[in-house]
């Protein structure tokens, strides 16, 4: 009985430290805050040859100007700045290091001293994902990535169909701690979420596959998982292909818990769309960072909101502030809500 009772308090516990901020945020000392941002096409003015970049250039109809560049640039500071500038960002949707350079050099980053780790992905629409790091809480010690290579009865019309690597990091949180962090932006949705799964589905394999080759090199390990990925913390494959718990009572070794389940069941969400909040963008952690006696414990889980980042559509209410929608330029942040965790 007095198990049960302990189960149900502690469900308790981590459904009360998942939130909406208000205000912006200052990560508390001592802290480490882990974050990941969906941050809507940012790509640089120059034409790439390798690259499918033609609408984000100066004379294309988007109209992608260094000035509007860099207002993006600014924008997105912004939003790392409300959050308090976390340890760690994984990011998705950027083109290329040229902006995550601009990104850690050209805005209010370079006075926290960021480094990132990056490599160019074989993404049909020239995107890739990305991880930045304060060096002074973070220290890298290997990184990788997973290659997508998909089946062809899984795309048998679009035989050419890429997407994005899987990013794999190793590091030490100050000097000592060890994480595994995997960062991931899955398929889309294109042509109906069901038509689009089995796709997911291949990929989130893929990441469940790289957790227990890590977990098999130790049982203890403190894994990170974080992306958009496309899906609800719901669908089979977060809950199944990763394995991604949504309850802390079905904790045990070897298993991780998705920090955004709760914010989802109470209809929140980081995407709107056509007036519905979905819940794609997710940050995953390992039982270890849940219940272990290391130095890193989880804390809370937020979707990070700020009145002057959303936007009133008169059909669908308040969504967040979006770049561009097709060709037309709104200058606004993103498409998405970033999410982040803090941990004690």
């Amino acid at each position: 009985m007095m198990n049960k009772l302990l189960t149900v308090f502690f469900s308790l516990f981590l459904l009360c430290q998942c939130s909406v901020p208000k205000n912006s945020q200052t990560a508390d000392h001592g802290n480490f805050r882990v974050a990941f941002y969906n941050v809507e096409n940012l790509f640089d003015t120059i034409d790439d040859p390798n690259k499918p970049d033609e609408e984000f250039l100066p004379d294309s109809k988007k109209q992608w100007t260094p000035d509007r560049y860099q207002l993006k640039l600014d924008h997105l500071a912004k939003v790392v700045e409300g959050m308090g500038y976390p340890a760690l960002l994984g990011l998705a949707e950027v083109e290329n290091a040229t902006v995550l350079e601009d990104f850690c050099k050209k805005t209010s980053l370079k006075s926290h001293d960021y480094g990132f780790v990056h490599y160019e992905s074989p993404d049909f629409r020239g995107i890739d994902v990305a991880l930045l790091y304060k060096k002074s809480m973070f220290t890298v010690t290997a990184s990788d990535t997973i290659r997508i290579k998909f089946p062809a009865e899984l795309i048998p019309d679009i035989p050419d169909y890429t997407t994005r690597d899987l990013l794999v990091v190793e590091g030490k949180f100050a000097g000592n701690e060890k994480l595994n962090i995997i960062v991931a932006h899955m398929p889309s949705r294109s042509g109906g979420q069901k038509e689009s799964e089995p796709k997911r589905l291949y990929v989130a394999t893929q990441i469940g596959k790289k957790v227990a080759e890590i977990f098999k090199q130790d049982a203890n390990a403190n894994i990170i998982v974080m992306g958009d990925m496309n899906d609800e913390p719901t669908d089979p494959s977060i809950l199944q292909n990763i394995d991604a718990h949504p309850l802390a009572s079905q904790l045990d070794a070897k298993t991780m818990y998705n920090c955004f389940y709760q914010l989802k069941q109470n209809g929140l969400g980081s995407y709107r769309y056509k007036g519905n909040w979905n819940m794609l963008d997710q940050i995953i952690l390992s039982t270890n960072l849940i219940k272990g006696d290391k130095e890193l414990k989880y804390k809370s889980s937020v979707i990070f909101q700020q009145e002057w980042m959303m936007y009133k559509d008169d059909k669908y209410g308040v969504a967040p502030s979006r770049t561009y929608g097709g060709d037309r330029y709104f200058g606004g942040y993103s498409d998405h809500l970033p999410v982040y965790v803090e941990l004690k």
